[in-house]
């Protein structure tokens, strides 16, 4: 039977592949949140049948990728169309219905 490692210490191999594994991550810490937003999140959170921060983390991760969503709208080309020709289309669109 092969020798264990003392407690703490892994093969360069085994450490290396752990830390290829798991993406980077931070802990956040939230102070100051008032009362009734946490309660509303706590209450939303089970009506997702998810743990607190599990939702929490959803909630924040939809945040960061609408944060983007400005910048690219700004980055669209600007195309002159009067608005009379958008309701006109809109109108031959319903009439073909």
């Amino acid at each position: 039977m092969a020798a264990r490692e003392p407690y703490g210490q892994q093969t360069p191999s085994l450490l290396a592949a752990s830390k290829q594994a798991a993406p980077a991550m931070r802990t956040l810490y939230i102070r100051h949140v008032p009362d009734e937003v946490a309660a509303r999140l706590e209450k939303l959170a089970a009506q997702a049948g998810l743990p607190l921060s599990t939702f929490a983390l959803q909630e924040l991760t939809e945040a960061a990728r609408r944060a983007d969503n400005a910048e690219l709208l700004n980055a669209l080309p600007s195309l002159p169309i009067e608005r009379a020709s958008i309701l006109q289309a809109l109108a031959e669109s319903r009439a073909e219905r």
